[in-house]
């Protein structure tokens, strides 16, 4: 067995050197997802501004990239079903770049919500399709580490989106300021996503094809092929397992999981821990702090400048803590981290909530807003150690290799509506006519505190197993 002292490639072997590669290259729509789903962060308020857009008018511009997400992470099964993993990542990419390029052009707020929603088709597909490539090439007692650097490359995208934004920020002096020409800042900040697009179709171009897929299909010698490079040794007893997992049993549709849902009781409870996992990730907040964040702070007091930064801090810790969630997926298991995270998340969201409605709606006070700097930044690190990855790696391997792709899709589309809904609603329950700061996050609160029933009554560990004994 591989032992990963010292980080996932040392001592490593041939072999898993080739999964490493393999994972990171479809991870690379993970960073993807991050940063087109965070870079909008430091262009809303010059948005709002440059289009005198009103706080619902924001509000669609922001939100509606996730109604073609959760449109895209319900076709994507399928798509990769017919099609192939590595040409959904492929044309998940065409997405992504269409969506950089006309995001930093707009004319108005109808065609600028175009483009979002093109990049948020992108960004659904390659939050299902990397998870499920990542799983379907992981052995199983590697698969939570691999699983997890779908997540490690998403904090990876937000940070880098926050970043280029507040150094954009800081050439330009503010984001609605010119810094080429008649080029406004935040058009920039769009434009910096063509250069990962076109690395991640270049990077999906380049790997092979899933060997569950492969099989699926018939095409075995394909599929040893990919297999020897993985692990060389019993490819075809690989390859007959697997073949089982098929055999006999007709392919899934969405009516059959309509049937599982209301009749039989054997899929049915996998179904709603997958659901629930993917819907309360969401409903506890987490992206406000990734969409909204500059503009949150600068509503609570903090300046343009020290709100950029205090992002670039937030995503920072995100990403340690994603680093740390990688070295425990696999030694503690997927369950008791998620309960972690939950209890952490539960008393951080609940402070944030005390320090917030202690305002009144006006700035923090120096001490109320050292607090709630704390407690934000405490937050994140235990999402980010917990809830951010062990729910992608999950999805990745709970369902079996029937209906995975289907299974994954209905609780990414389920993930993605949620996302929405707490997007949207975001500036208008903080605007001038919604209950404000401190109750908002009351909310959040609730559904943290929701969450740790949740796992311990739902959630059943599936650390180590193999994806054909789901």
């Amino acid at each position: 067995m591989i032992q990963f002292k010292g980080g996932l490639m040392s001592n490593a072997n041939p072999q898993m050197k080739h999964i490493v590669l393999i994972t990171l290259s479809a991870a690379i729509g993970g960073f993807l997802f991050g940063f087109d789903s965070s870079v909008i962060n430091g262009a809303n308020g010059a948005l709002k501004a440059h289009f005198n857009a009103t706080d619902y008018e924001l509000a669609w511009s922001v939100s509606l990239a996730l109604i073609g997400a959760a449109i895209g992470a319900f076709f994507a099964g399928r798509i990769a079903d017919a099609f192939g993993r590595v040409r959904c990542m492929l044309f998940a990419s065409d997405l992504f770049l269409l969506s950089a390029i006309g995001s930093g052009i707009p004319f108005g707020i109808p065609d600028f919500i175009m483009w979002r929603i093109i990049g948020g088709l992108g960004i659904g597909m390659a939050s299902i399709i990397a998870p499920i490539y990542i799983a379907e090439t992981a052995p199983a007692h590697l698969r939570g580490r691999l699983g997890s650097l779908q997540q490690f490359a998403i904090v990876i995208g937000i940070f880098v989106a926050l970043l280029s934004n507040y150094l954009i920020v800081r050439i330009a002096g503010s984001a609605n300021n010119p810094m080429f020409g008649h080029i406004k800042a935040w058009q920039v900040m769009f434009w910096v996503e063509i250069i990962p697009s076109v690395i991640y179709g270049y990077a999906a171009w380049k790997l092979p094809e899933s060997p569950r897929y492969l099989i699926h299909k018939g095409l075995l010698d394909e599929a040893k092929k990919v297999i020897a490079k993985i692990n060389p040794e019993g490819v075809d007893e690989e390859v007959e397992k697997i073949q089982g997992s098929f055999s006999n049993k007709k392919p899934a549709k969405f009516t059959d999981l309509l049937e599982v849902i209301n009749k039989k009781e054997r899929i049915t409870p996998v179904l709603w821990a997958g659901l629930g996992l993917a819907i309360l990730q969401q409903l506890v907040g987490i992206n406000v702090i990734f969409y909204y964040g500059t503009m949150l702070w600068q509503s609570v007091g903090f300046g343009e400048s020290d709100a950029f930064l205090t992002s670039v801090i937030s995503s920072a810790i995100n990403l340690v803590m994603t680093v740390a969630a990688i070295l425990l997926v696999d030694k503690l298991g997927r369950k008791p981290l998620l309960l972690i995270g939950s209890v952490g998340m539960a008393v951080t969201l609940s402070t944030l909530t005390i320090c917030f409605m202690s305002s009144g709606g006006a700035a923090l006070s120096d001490s109320a807003a050292f607090v709630a700097l704390i407690a934000a930044n405490l937050y994140i690190a235990f999402f980010a150690a917990t809830w951010g990855p062990v729910m992608w790696v999950m999805l990745g391997e709970m369902f079996n290799n029937r209906i995975r792709t289907i299974a994954i899709a209905i609780c990414g589309l389920a993930q993605w509506f949620a996302n929405f809904v707490v997007t949207w609603t975001f500036p208008v329950l903080t605007g001038e006519d919604g209950f404000g700061v401190g109750p908002t996050y009351g909310i959040y609160s609730f559904f943290a505190i929701f969450s740790i029933f949740f796992v311990a009554k739902f959630i059943k560990e599936t650390k180590g197993k193999q994806l054909e004994d789901m």
